[in-house]
């Protein structure tokens, strides 16, 4: 005796297996985030009206740097994974939403690529 519905029977189509574990990830990051943003609030509030200098030594140190870094990623995936329930959840067609994974995906790549890239550059003093 099967579970199975007729209808998901035929299309092949059952269970994908992944949600726990994209459930698990997205309060992870949440979790991650709960713990680094107070470090950015603490880092910009300590910071404003500094000059340039100061606030290029404070993020360049190591310390400071691998936080932030650790910040863009968790912030980044978990936005990535938030987005992609609401496309999902919301975008009817599949090649909309193929494309708008796809986009997604490529999104968060970029930015995340980019914040990390500029926290390397103020670390390193290029």
């Amino acid at each position: 005796m099967t579970m199975r519905t007729p209808l998901a029977q035929v299309r092949g189509l059952g269970s994908a297996k992944e949600g726990t574990d994209h459930f698990w990830m997205q309060r992870l990051t949440a979790i991650a985030n709960i713990v680094l943003t107070p470090v950015l609030v603490y880092s910009i509030v300590t910071h404003v009206g500094q000059d340039h200098q100061t606030v290029k030594s404070f993020l360049g140190s190591p310390f400071i740097a691998i936080l932030m870094m650790l910040f863009i990623l968790s912030g980044v995936i978990h936005m990535r994974l938030g987005m992609q329930v609401i496309i999902e959840d919301y975008v009817h067609s599949e090649w909309q939403k193929i494309t708008l994974l796809i986009a997604n995906t490529l999104f968060a790549i970029l930015i995340g690529m980019t914040s990390i890239f500029a926290i390397l550059k103020l670390s390193f003093g290029a």
